[in-house]
């Protein structure tokens, strides 16, 4: 397995990251510790310099397994199940933008917030078949550039759209694409998930990514979850994909990373 962490390449305000701001100091400080890859958290790619994102990140040596594309939500309120027809559709559109930039930098699309939430006057069904139709939309042009779409169980804190990973796995069997699969989030996963383990047994190949953060959402090893067993099930279904990390920048970003790394590596090796 590879280790990544997290990184914003726009302003934002969502908390969960340990970097953010000056892109090319952070990519190299990323480097420097010893990550293979970084992953991009994006709002916008027609914001972004493509050519020097993807230049920088190679100089470093590093990967990019991934891009979030969670901040549509945050920042800009698109999702697949909003009421209004037309922040669906740009919704939608800003997610094959996420995919011409994935298939420009070989990653993986992230779909984490944007699929939505249940909202007033809109039952739990509609919003269902809002984001089954969006991700179809999505999923097809995925295929025709070569790209992965994985959705990610979140909270019911945050969302009332797939919360575990078995509402996971009911929505890829229902989408029947191979280019369709999870994200999996340890701190998800520890509020939602009998158990983290028999779920990442349960996903197996359905598996395309994984997001690192213990129990408090602190770096892995700043909490109570047992990152060993979490792995050793991992390599059970015989996931090599990345380890990324999505954290809380504390106690401050460079430490958060360090100790992230530290206490993977220790478990891998």
């Amino acid at each position: 397995m590879k280790f990544s962490i997290a990184l914003s390449t726009q302003p934002t305000a969502f908390e969960a990251l340990a970097y953010k701001g000056d892109f090319e100091r952070n990519v190299a400080k990323i480097a420097s510790l010893g990550y293979d890859g970084v992953e991009l958290a994006v709002r916008d790619p027609n914001l972004l310099n493509v050519t020097r994102v993807q230049q920088v990140v190679r100089e470093q040596g590093l990967e990019v397994p991934a891009i979030g594309t969670g901040q549509a939500y945050n920042e800009e309120g698109l999702s697949f199940t909003d009421p209004d027809q037309s922040v669906r559709a740009r919704a939608i559109e800003r997610i094959i933008d996420q995919i011409d930039l994935a298939s420009t930098l070989e990653s993986i699309v992230i779909v984490g917030l944007i699929r939505g939430r249940v909202v007033e006057g809109v039952g739990r069904e509609r919003a269902m078949d809002w984001l089954v139709a969006a991700l179809q939309e999505c999923l097809e042009e995925a295929a025709r550039r070569d790209v992965k779409l994985a959705l990610e169980p979140l909270n019911r804190y945050e969302t009332e759209l797939i919360n575990t990973v078995a509402q996971g796995l009911s929505l890829v069997a229902r989408m029947k694409a191979d280019n369709f699969g999870l994200l999996l989030d340890t701190f998800h996963m520890n509020i939602e998930e009998p158990s983290i383990e028999e779920s990442i047994l349960q996903a197996g190949p359905h598996i395309f990514h994984f997001h690192v953060a213990d129990s408090n959402r602190w770096y892995p090893g700043g909490g109570h979850l047992g990152f060993a067993t979490i792995v050793a099930a991992l390599r059970e279904v015989g996931y090599r994909g990345y380890l990324s990390v999505e954290a809380l920048p504390l106690p401050d970003a460079q430490r958060c990373a360090q100790r992230a790394i530290e206490h993977l590596r220790q478990i891998i090796r």
